[in-house]
């Protein structure tokens, strides 16, 4: 079995350690200094669940007592997919404390997600939920298990024949110190945006991870007295460490869990545990202060909310403060690692009009052309980075580390971005083929292959369109095979029947007769997505 790794240049490491940015400590270290520091403060809040530091660390150690118990070996990655439950935070803690990878899925994910994540992960354990939003699990968990060989056991938060009940885990003996790892090593992997087809993998190490969520946790605002609702999937890097639960946590906060990112879920929450601290994707901030203006619930207590995974516009921006009465903090990050912010004590015209700066001074920041060369100061570039919480490799990946990674670790972002003064970034774009839909990464190449996949098909591009509501929705421009007919209700069937998950459909679909080529007969496909979204959508 392929062991993840994420390795720094000898001189670079050292200077990380060196400022303090990487302090060689594991998670499962991580959680009992908490314990140690805020035990009986509430750390968890999730449905009737309430859970104070000391109960999250014994509910993590029973969890990883169970895990190794079943045969499990430190270094073994397990598949986790559970919604903002009362079950994900002690999961995720209790397969770190145990020394093995957690491997995050989206509640969203389906067949074709969660089979390419436990193959390409070898992951040798799956923990699922048994329901959520309507959907059944079971049928899920029991396919992986027939079709990936490492695979060895599925558990499921409720009953399923042929699934070990997740309770099951607390009949062993729980394990009382953590797992003995090397604080470089990988703690976890991620997955990225997936600007081409499936989503890769994003090794994030013990050392880079906690600094970055640390280092956020004061920029954002956390205390101790502060309260954080976890709103978006909590297996996306933004509610995870930006400043996110593990940074919340890293100052004795207390983490709210809402199983819905709706108003009417999260406003009766904001006021009975008065929340201070929330982060949401551009086009739930705009139903958000849409639904503020109607409700009765008492939103007073809110502080800051960050709005990142997609560009929030100037004019929505500005709206923030008066329809919600809390501050805008403006998040600008990845997976991968950077991350942007404004800060709270920035002007309105940086708040508004920026999309941040980077967390660390050893943040290094190139701005370069499509042909490597670098922008004139004050132009727009493809956005290069590397630093103390930014990876190296994504894992398991040669041809994807070739197209992102350049000469002296520089990670290629995809994004365009203009530099202005103080060091803040204003997203101006993306360089890749890809759909930011409500912060969701989707891959036009993706949704191509499975359109081209219908016998009705000839051919199809897909191109992003500008949404005020999703920032970008997805339209494929199809081509029927001569004779064809179908519907773009029966097509969106059709692709929604592949496995993949919901998001990916596409969310218009416009029939033509032709695609152009170029001079030698060959689809230039950037062109065409460049060509049709000016003719349709100019």
């Amino acid at each position: 079995m392929r062991t993840p790794t994420q390795t720094w240049p000898d001189d670079l490491a050292q200077s990380y350690r060196d400022k303090g940015y990487w302090k060689d400590e594991t998670f499962g270290e991580w959680l009992e200094r908490l314990a140690r520091s805020f035990g009986p403060r509430t750390a968890l809040v999730a449905g009737d669940t309430r859970l104070t530091y000391d109960e999250l660390l014994a509910e993590a150690q029973a969890i990883a007592g169970g895990l190794l118990a079943s045969g499990l070996n430190t270094g073994e990655r397990v598949l986790v997919q559970l919604p903002n439950s009362a079950r994900f935070l002690p999961v995720v803690l209790g397969v770190l404390y145990a020394g093995l990878l957690p491997v995050y899925a989206l509640p969203a994910h389906r067949e074709r997600e969660i089979l390419h994540l436990a193959q390409g992960s070898q992951a040798r354990a799956y923990v699922v939920a048994a329901r959520h939003e309507g959907f059944d699990y079971a049928p899920l968990a029991r396919q992986a298990l027939a079709d990936c060989p490492d695979l060895v056991t599925a558990y499921i938060d409720g009953e399923a024949e042929g699934l070990v009940p997740l309770s099951r885990l607390r009949d062993a003996a729980p394990l009382r110190a953590p797992a003995q790892v090397d604080p470089a090593s990988v703690a976890f992997l991620q997955i990225s945006g997936g600007t081409t087809g499936f989503p890769k993998l994003i090794p994030r190490t013990h050392n880079d991870y906690i600094y970055s969520f640390e280092a956020s946790a004061p920029i954002c605002g956390l205390t101790q007295e502060s309260a954080l609702l976890i709103a978006l999937p909590a297996a996306h890097n933004f509610p995870m460490s930006s400043p996110g639960y593990f940074g919340a946590l890293s100052v004795g906060a207390k983490v709210v869990m809402s199983l819905s990112p709706a108003p009417d879920a999260c406003f009766p929450l904001i006021g009975a545990e008065r929340i201070t601290h929330t982060g949401l994707v551009p086009p739930l901030a705009l139903l958000w202060m849409q639904a503020a203006a109607k409700t009765k619930h008492d939103l007073s207590s809110l502080e800051v909310l960050g709005v990142g995974g997609a560009k929030f516009t100037p004019e929505a921006a500005a709206r923030v403060r008066p329809t919600l009465g809390c501050k805008l903090q403006q998040v600008f990050g990845m997976g991968e690692g950077l991350v942007n912010y404004t800060r709270l004590d920035d002007p309105e015209e940086i708040v508004i009009g920026t999309q941040g700066r980077p967390i660390s001074p050893d943040d290094e920041i190139l701005l370069l052309r499509e042909d490597g060369t670098p922008v004139a100061e004050g132009e727009p570039g493809v956005l290069h980075t590397r630093g103390p919480y930014t990876i190296r490799a994504y894992y398991n990946a040669p041809e994807a580390n070739r197209r992102a990674f350049i000469e002296g670790g520089y990670y290629c972002t995809g994004d365009i971005v203009r530099l202005r003064p103080g060091g803040y970034l204003e997203v101006q774009g993306r360089a890749g083929d890809h759909i930011n839909r409500a912060g969701e990464k989707v891959s036009a190449e993706e949704i191509e292959d499975h359109l081209l996949a219908h016998e009705a098909v000839f051919d199809a591009v897909v191109v992003a369109v500008e949404d005020r509501f999703l920032g970008e929705r997805s339209c494929a421009f199809v081509v029927l095979e001569d004779g064809a007919e179908v519907k773009p209700p029966a097509l969106k069937a059709f692709i929604r029947a592949r496995g993949i998950a919901a998001f990916k459909v596409p969310d218009q679909i416009v029939f033509i007769d032709a695609l152009e080529t170029t001079a030698v007969g060959k689809t230039d496909r950037r062109k065409l997505r460049a060509q049709l979204k000016e003719k349709h959508f100019a």
